[in-house]
This record gives C-alpha cells, structure tokens and sequence, in this order.
C-alpha cells in the first residue's frame, strides 16, 4: 500500500507492529546472548526469573500489539483472509509463515508456562534454554518475514 485513503492508518499500525517486533524480538536477543549463558553457567533459574519479571511488562504488551497488528496488516495487503495459507505468491507465503511462527510461539509458551517454569531448577535450566533460543529464533524468522513482506522479497 504505498499512497491513498487508507495509507495514514497503515502506516500507525505498520509503526505500531514495528515498534513491538523490536522490543519482543530485541528482548528475546538480549535474553537469548546475555541472560540465558549467565543463568545457564550460574545454574541460577532466579536470573532467568528477574529478567522475565521486568520483561514480561513490556514484552508480553508488545506480542498483543503484534498479533493484533499483524492480522490487520495481513488484511490490508491480502484482503481475502482464506488465500492466506494458498503460498500462492510472496505476500500470502510470508503471511502463512508468520501465522505458523505465532502458532509455534504460543505452543512453545504454552508448554514452558505449565511444564517447565512451574518444574524451574538448576537441572531443568538447559531445558528452559532451548524454549527460549527456538523463541528467539522465530522471532528472528518474524522479522525476516515482514521485512520479505515489505520489500517484496529478496
């Protein structure tokens, strides 16, 4: 969408999409590089706690805001909401790319919520380590889809 009626509010939403992609995205980063190998060497859950304590206030907002955004901006470039999992061109394939990353996001969240951090302990860290860097790394992936999706790919 590059001019016309509906611009002024798509580029409020895209903002707003782009503005939580960077902090959900760019908090994962942070706890993926730096608290996790701290925590992990440590053998401390606690750091892991702390961090996701002050996080979660920004982070667990800024995921509400890209789901609700993101389904939006899928309407807005690919109004007929049944072609979105056709991968019949660029624009559909990113948005089925996206929607499965946010199906596998909330499975891994789901499974970490009341399997593993209720279970939280030294000897269980390696395990939350790896919900957290396959979080990471789809969060990655959801950057690189948007970014497919706005520049109309390579």
């Amino acid at each position: 969408m590059t001019g016309g009626k509906g611009f002024g509010m798509f580029y409020w939403v895209l903002t707003a999409h782009l503005l939580g992609a960077a902090i959900w995205t760019g908090g994962h980063l942070v706890l993926a590089v730096s608290v996790l190998p701290r925590a992990l060497r440590a053998g401390s859950p606690q750091i892991l706690t702390d961090f996701e304590a002050g996080f979660e206030r920004i982070g667990i907002p800024a995921l509400l805001v890209q789901v609700a955004s993101g389904l939006w901006l899928a309407y807005a470039v690919a109004p007929d909401w049944r072609a979105w999992f056709a991968f019949d061109d660029a624009v559909s394939g990113a948005v089925a790319v996206k929607l499965i990353l946010l199906a596998m996001t909330a499975g891994l969240a789901l499974n970490a919520r009341f399997r593993v951090i209720p279970n939280l302990s030294a000897e269980t860290l390696p395990l939350m380590g790896w919900h957290i860097r396959a979080v990471t790394l789809f969060s990655i992936l959801f950057v690189m889809a948007g970014a497919f999706i706005s520049t109309g790919g390579w």
